[in-house]
C-alpha cells in the first residue's frame, strides 16, 4: 500500500535570501537529501507563505525539497508588498531561483493559488518540468473571483456575513474594491483589521469540518497581511489574458506526468474547475476526494498529496 501519512518534521539543511530586484527580497530553503531529485513547492494565496509542515509531503531520503516565499509573502519581503507582484515576476523569481541553485529540472507541486501558479510555470518552461503536482485547482478567472466574494455565502452564509458586514452597507456592492481600498490605505490599523477579517473568512471555507487550528492560524498578523493584501490585489490586476490562458496553454505541457487532486465540498474552488481542467487534460490523473473540502491538510487530501509525491518518485 503507497504510503498516506505525512513524513516526520525536519528542519532545512539551508536557507537564503534571494533579491530579485530594487524592492522584493525572497526567502527560500532546502530540506530533505541534496543530492536527492528536485521538488518545488508552490504555497497558496497568493500571499499565504509556506510553513514547516510543508516539508513533510515529501520522503526526505529521496526529494531535495525546496520551498520559497512569493513575492510579498511569508519570510520574503517587504510583507504584503503589491509593487512588481505579478503572475510573470512569480513565474521569473522560479526561474531565478531554479538557476541560483543549480538546478535542471524539478518537480512541480502546488495547491489553491499555487496550482495556478505551477500550471503558468509549466506552460512557459515545460521543459523545466519532471512532473506536476496540482490540488484545489484555481484558474484566475473572474467567475472564480466572483465565487469567492459573493457566492461562497451559499454555504457558509455566516462566514460571508462577517466577511461583508465589516464594511460599510454602502460599500457592500463592490467588495473588492471596498477591501482593496482598506487593505492598501495609509491606517495601519485599518489595513491589519481588514486583513484579519478577508484572511478568517477564507480560513473559515476552507474545510468541510470547522478547524479552529486553521481559524486561530487564518488570524495571524503576518500571514492575514501577507494574503489579504496580495489576493485583492491578484484578484484586482493580475487575471489573466485571455481569461481561459491556462486551458488553452495545454498543449505545451500535455506530455508531463501530472496528478490534479480535489476535495469534492471544496467550497473555496469549487469542483467545477478541477473537471473542466481535467477535461480538457484527461492525460493527467484525476483523485477525488470524496470527504474534503479546500485544505490540503484534511485526511483525504494530504493521503492523496503523499501518494501523489510517492508515485513520482520513480522520474527523475
Amino acid at each position: 500500500m503507497p504510503r498516506t501519512e505525512l513524513f516526520p518534521p525536519l528542519d532545512p539543511y539551508q536557507t537564503g535570501l534571494l533579491q530579485v530586484d530594487a524592492i522584493h527580497t525572497l526567502y527560500w530553503e532546502q530540506s530533505g537529501n541534496p543530492r536527492g531529485v528536485p521538488v518545488v513547492f508552490l504555497h497558496g494565496g497568493p500571499g499565504a507563505g509556506a510553513s514547516p509542515t510543508h516539508r513533510r509531503f515529501f520522503d526526505p531520503s529521496h526529494y531535495r525539497i525546496v520551498i520559497m516565499d512569493q513575492r510579498g509573502a511569508g519570510r520574503s519581503t517587504p510583507l504584503g508588498e503589491i509593487r512588481d507582484n505579478t503572475t510573470d515576476h512569480l513565474i521569473a523569481d522560479l526561474e531565478q531561483l531554479r538557476t541560483e541553485l543549480g538546478i535542471e529540472r524539478w518537480h512541480v507541486f502546488g495547491g489553491s493559488w499555487g496550482s495556478t501558479l505551477g500550471l503558468a510555470y509549466a506552460q512557459a518552461h515545460p521543459e523545466r518540468c519532471i512532473s506536476l503536482m496540482l490540488r484545489g485547482i484555481f484558474l484566475m478567472r473572474r467567475s472564480e473571483i466572483q465565487w469567492f466574494l459573493y457566492h461562497m455565502r451559499t454555504i457558509f452564509p455566516e462566514a460571508w456575513a462577517n466577511f461583508s458586514n465589516f464594511l460599510p452597507a454602502e460599500e457592500r456592492g463592490d467588495l473588492l474594491e471596498s477591501y482593496y481600498r482598506r487593505l492598501t490605505g495609509s491606517d495601519y490599523g485599518m489595513r491589519m483589521a481588514a486583513a484579519r477579517v478577508w484572511s478568517v473568512y477564507e480560513g473559515a471555507c476552507s474545510t468541510l469540518l470547522p478547524s479552529p487550528e486553521l481559524l486561530s492560524a487564518s488570524g495571524e498578523d503576518t500571514h492575514a497581511l501577507g494574503l489579504a493584501r496580495i489576493e485583492a490585489h491578484y484578484f484586482r490586476n493580475n487575471l489573466f489574458t485571455p481569461e481561459n490562458r491556462l486551458l488553452e496553454g495545454l498543449g505545451r505541457i500535455r506530455g508531463i506526468p501530472a496528478v490534479i487532486v480535489q476535495g469534492r465540498y471544496d467550497i473555496v474552488c469549487p469542483i467545477a474547475t478541477a473537471d473542466e481542467l481535467h477535461r480538457a487534460w484527461p492525460e493527467a490523473d484525476y483523485v477525488i476526494v470524496p470527504d474534503a473540502g479546500h485544505s490540503a491538510m484534511e485526511p483525504g487530501i494530504r493521503a492523496a498529496l503523499v501518494a501523489a509525491t510517492e508515485k513520482f518518485k520513480h522520474l527523475a
